[in-house]
């Protein structure tokens, strides 16, 4: 009595198919998620520049008739217009895509600007999925201080 093995030989493929598949599948997610993660760390470093160059932007608080020390006033639509006009100047900007300046800059203290920029972030291979982008946003902050 003569007894064959199964052949395993066409399940050996499909298994193996089947890996390379999910390990094309992780590296696509990962390539996505480090592309989203370095547009934002991209997107931050233009956003600190325009925090910096807003919290220059400031006037000279009044002083007292007391002889107090002088103070570093911010302008909430100051603060805005000087983060927009940054923004449309850098070259970095032209990098993005949908860029904006937020409703959220401004100054909530008058001596510390508050810049949010959004983005949209298209990841490589899987963009005709998301044909919009993947909306990214930074905050930086930066603050005004007279010093001597």
């Amino acid at each position: 009595m003569n007894r064959r093995e199964p052949d395993d030989s066409g399940q050996v493929l499909v298994m193996i198919l089947g890996y390379v598949l999910l390990a094309l599948l992780v590296a696509t997610v990962v390539m996505g998620i480090s592309a989203v993660y370095l547009e934002h760390k991209r997107l931050l470093s233009l956003a600190d520049g325009a925090s910096l160059a807003a919290a220059d932007s400031y006037t000279l608080g009044e002083v007292g008739s007391q002889g107090g020390t002088p103070s570093a006033v911010l302008n909430p639509a100051r603060v805005r217009n000087v983060a927009a006009d940054f923004v449309a100047r850098s070259p970095a900007s032209q990098r993005f895509s949908a860029l904006a300046v937020t409703g959220e800059t401004g100054t909530p203290d008058g001596s510390t600007a508050v810049v949010v920029l959004s983005a949209a972030v298209h990841p490589p291979v899987v963009n005709f999925l998301i044909p919009d982008g993947i909306r990214i946003e930074a905050t930086s902050t930066a603050r005004s201080r007279l010093t001597r």
